[in-house]
């Protein structure tokens, strides 16, 4: 693992992160906001993670889909309610209120796509 500043990663992440932003601002309900935002919520940090730190693609995936998962699984505890950060929008939108076995799926299938891209990617990029 170095430290390396990818622009590619950092645009990619910048764009995701004003997509996040923009789903989390003006869609409440339905299927991009609670299973799609998932999806890209990870794509994003791994995104972000790669902007900064050379590693292999296989770590840097599984190191997001471990955190993304603990997330998840906090949830079950009621993390929110144990930290007394309930009525925290913010804490809300970041940490998640409710345990769903569909955004473990959504983060399993935004990480393989991730992973994929990048390994396409590094495969392309040793050809030229």
């Amino acid at each position: 693992m170095t430290f390396k500043f990818n622009k590619p990663f950092f645009a990619s992440s910048m764009l995701l992160l004003s997509t996040e932003i923009c789903i989390a601002a003006f869609l409440t309900t339905g299927f991009i906001r609670h299973t799609f935002g998932d999806y890209l919520s990870v794509i994003l940090l791994y995104c972000a993670i790669r902007s900064f730190i050379k590693a292999k693609p296989l770590y840097i995936a599984l190191a997001v889909l471990v955190f993304s998962f603990g997330i998840e699984f906090l949830q079950l505890c009621n993390l929110l309610d144990y930290l007394n950060l309930r009525d925290h929008n913010l804490a809300v939108i970041i940490l998640g209120s409710t345990f769903s076995v569909g955004d473990l799926i959504a983060y399993s299938l935004g990480i393989i796509t991730i992973f994929l891209i990048d390994i396409n990617l590094d495969h392309w990029s040793s050809i030229n």
